[in-house]
């Protein structure tokens, strides 16, 4: 009578603290450059090293350029990304360097190389940890604090949160994607709906989604609050991992499938709370605020201000004002200045396809700076083996390196302000591209329309 989230937590719970949080073993830590530098200052503060080195792995991805990657010109990214590598040789944690071919976004490389995997329990100090879920896997952002508890212990304490279930069914409609399913659960629960749970994603449509959906799906977890978001792992995740780098050889493989064929809700597990969507409900979806949770299917208009409460006009009135929008406008075929492919929510693989596809024959508006940048320096050799990358140039496009990129403003790909981008990053907050510079989040295939008519536009029209 379990769920599939209390599996994975009972098997990893050392102890549990009365009154207290549950002392849990974790699988797996990972380490990019920004959250971590105090967390190592603390062991050499109290003397201890890292307890299981071979369980910690080490990448930067937030400062790394994608027009070069010989130089940091920003001194406090430089510093931040030096330090990490300094920090991995010292405490004898693998590290995957800038430029490096197993570097890339960490929550791209993570899956990509198996060293993710069903079962498991994984930690980073960042809060779109919750991608890794999507291999079935228990996977949760943490704060430097809690990432020196992890190095100095394998452990970590944490009160066990509640399970809630998100059951999707049905066939979805063309032109709509895992990103559209995410922003479409955003506007329905709030970007608060889920605070406190674990959700586990399940139903037909979910079924249905390919690796690189799942991992989309589970990365937007956090926006809505919750701690976690799982995907009990299946053939299409096995198919995924078997041969990858770090993934079991072997006999090692066959019974690691056979316990992984175990991780899934059993049928009479009750949760704290069930949610339930139907597929043919999602359309193509844009956002038109600055949280994820404020948006509409692309043929919509913004809310009226009769359709928001009271209480929170203010607020409604504040983001469009931001956003340099108005209650009641229609967004599609609006003007547009930068459109962003990438980040760990759609810097995969199948987002390039997807793109290319829409992009192929035609080309890019002279009006639009784009940028497209793979989540990973594997993802980048795919597109050029599979030849995407000409695809792209021919039009009018650029392929650039492997970074985190305008999806933080916190290496050069920063958008100006008062200028609009169309991306596909997680997160559209206040300058989160750039100070001042407004985001309007949509899927892989808006993008790429967007892109190549200068303006916000329906994928399903091209």
């Amino acid at each position: 009578m379990k769920t599939l989230f209390d599996k994975i937590w009972d098997a990893h719970v050392v102890q549990d603290i009365e009154g207290g949080p549950t002392q849990l073993y974790i699988d797996r830590l990972y380490c990019h450059e920004v959250t971590t530098p105090q967390a190592f200052d603390t062991l050499r503060d109290k003397g201890i090293g890292v307890f299981r080195p071979k369980q910690v792995f080490g990448m930067p991805d937030h400062n790394t350029p994608s027009d070069q990657q010989e130089i940091i010109t920003d001194p406090i990214g430089r510093k931040q990304v030096e330090t990490l590598a300094a920090n991995c040789r010292e405490f004898g944690i693998t590290h995957f360097p800038m430029g490096s071919k197993d570097n890339g976004i960490i929550h791209v490389v993570g899956p990509e190389k198996a060293l993710s995997l069903p079962g498991m329990t994984i930690v980073c100090g960042d809060s779109h940890t919750s991608t890794h879920g999507a291999v079935g896997a228990l996977a949760m952002g943490i704060g430097t604090s809690e990432v020196a508890e992890v190095l100095a212990s394998q452990c970590l304490l944490q009160p066990k949160p509640k399970s809630m279930r998100i059951t999707i069914d049905g066939e979805l409609a063309d032109g709509v994607t895992a990103k559209d399913i995410a922003l479409y659960i955003m506007a329905k629960m709030t970007t608060s709906g889920a605070t406190g749970y674990a959700v586990e994603y399940a139903g037909s449509t979910i079924r249905n989604l390919s690796m690189e959906g799942r991992l989309t799906l589970s990365n937007l977890s956090i926006e809505m609050g919750s701690r976690a978001g799982i995907i009990a792992p299946d053939d299409t995740t096995f198919a995924y991992l078997k041969g990858r780098e770090y993934a079991p050889k072997g006999k090692a493989w066959d019974e690691a499938v056979a316990y992984w064929k175990t991780l899934r809700s059993d049928d009479d597990a009750v949760f704290d709370k069930e949610v339930t969507y139907r597929a043919e409900d999602i359309k193509p979806r844009i956002t038109y605020g600055t949280n994820p949770g404020a948006g509409i299917a692309i043929d919509e208009c913004i809310p009226t201000l009769d359709k928001i409460a009271e209480g929170d006009r203010q607020q409604f009135l504040a983001m469009l004002d931001y956003m340099q929008f108005k209650p009641g406008e229609k967004l599609e075929g609006h003007p547009i200045d930068y459109c962003f492919l990438g980040a760990c929510t759609n810097g995969r693989i199948e987002d390039f396809r997807a793109f290319a596809a829409i992009v192929q024959g035609k080309k890019k508006a002279d009006n639009v700076t784009a940028w497209l940048v793979p989540g990973s320096w594997t993802v980048r050799q795919q597109i050029i083996d599979e030849g995407i990358d000409k695809i792209l140039e021919d039009a009018g496009f650029e392929l650039r390196l492997p970074s985190c990129s305008a999806c933080l403003a916190m290496n050069p790909d920063k958008v100006p302000a008062g200028k609009l981008a169309i991306s596909t990053s997680n997160r559209n907050f206040v300058g989160r591209q750039g100070p001042g510079a407004r985001t309007v989040l949509a899927s892989p295939l808006v993008v790429a329309a967007s892109a190549i008519t200068g303006k916000i536009t329906d994928p399903r029209k091209m």
